[in-house]
């Protein structure tokens, strides 16, 4: 098998171990907060692990990496609090894809940070995309499906923005050669504090759980937390650019077909068509952006995708 069909498998592979995320977590069945925290926490071990691996292979984080990811840490905590949020008011599958909306906020804002120009076609789409995040919201949609949808693209939105800037921050820490491993581990484990301390504010987190809560939650920190976030970073700097936006919008798409199949949910046609106006716009926005720079140049960082 040759080398570039191998990265093209892992990154699917990791892309539909994430898109499990959002269905995990309605099938735990609680609170945002309890799932935020226990997704977390349950991850610490195998990433301290994985980190103390890469430590022995390239040596200690730099201060300044380590500070900064810790400072990404508490807004990857904002960031799974308001998504869990999300996924109750407007259901999995739609709030995943309300997610992708980061692609655009880590565009504009690196442009402000670190003087990325974002493409031409990215600028163009944008208010297109966010016309499909009306359509979701259900404000012209007497079916529109959710609790809540209004509430949920609310949520959803800030999920971008907090995940946006988690990405600006790992990017800053980014070193040469990356500590991919080593930003997760520390990031994650100042997001278990942190959701810990905020929990209270965002509806509390029950620890007293029993199973299967503890299985899915457990499968959730395992599988899309550890491996799916660890391969997709492993094989998304090795492709082609453009293959890497249309592997990432995988991720959405499995999630709003798991969640019909697993959970029942049917979103309605306007909020359908809304989904595919946002995927469609973050695949063309962020082709030309990426277009600038080769596989060979790039170094591996945390991809453009949801969190989740």
């Amino acid at each position: 098998m040759g080398a570039q069909r191998r990265f093209v498998l892992i990154a699917l592979a990791g892309a539909l171990i994430i898109s499990a995320s959002a269905p995990l977590v309605r099938l735990s069945g609680v609170s945002p907060a309890t799932s935020a925290l226990f997704r977390c926490g349950y991850a610490v071990p195998p990433l301290l692990l994985l980190a103390w691996f890469e430590r022995r292979r390239f040596g200690p984080m730099p201060t300044r990496s380590m500070v900064l990811s810790w400072v990404a840490g508490v807004l990857f905590a904002l960031d799974l609090l308001f998504w869990h949020h999300a996924i109750d008011y407007v259901g999995a599958g739609l709030a995943t894809v309300l997610g992708n909306l980061q692609v655009f906020l880590v565009a504009f804002g690196a442009w402000l940070i670190f003087r990325e120009r974002p493409s031409s076609s990215l600028m163009l789409v944008t208010p297109v995309v966010f016309g499909g995040v009306v359509l979701i919201s259900g404000v012209f949609d007497t079916t529109a499906y959710g609790a809540d949808p209004r509430l949920g693209v609310v949520f959803g939105v800030a999920t971008s923005i907090a995940y946006a800037g988690y990405m600006l921050l790992v990017k800053a820490a980014s070193g040469a050669p990356a500590r991919n491993a080593g930003l997760l581990a520390h990031g994650t484990v100042v997001a278990t504090l942190t959701i810990a301390l905020l929990s209270p504010l965002f509806g509390g987190a029950d620890l007293a759980l029993s199973w299967p809560a503890h299985g899915w939650l457990l499968l959730l920190a395992l599988g899309p937390q550890v491996v799916g976030w660890m391969l997709i970073t492993y094989s998304l700097p090795r492709q082609p650019a453009a293959l890497t936006a249309l592997l990432l919008l995988i991720q959405p798409l499995t999630t709003v077909a798991l969640a019909a199949l697993t959970l029942g949910e049917r979103p309605s046609t306007l909020q359908l068509a809304g989904c595919a106006v946002v995927m469609i716009g973050v695949l063309y926005g962020s082709r030309g952006a990426q277009r600038t720079r080769t596989p060979v140049e790039q170094e591996p960082q945390v991809p453009k995708t949801s969190t989740v």
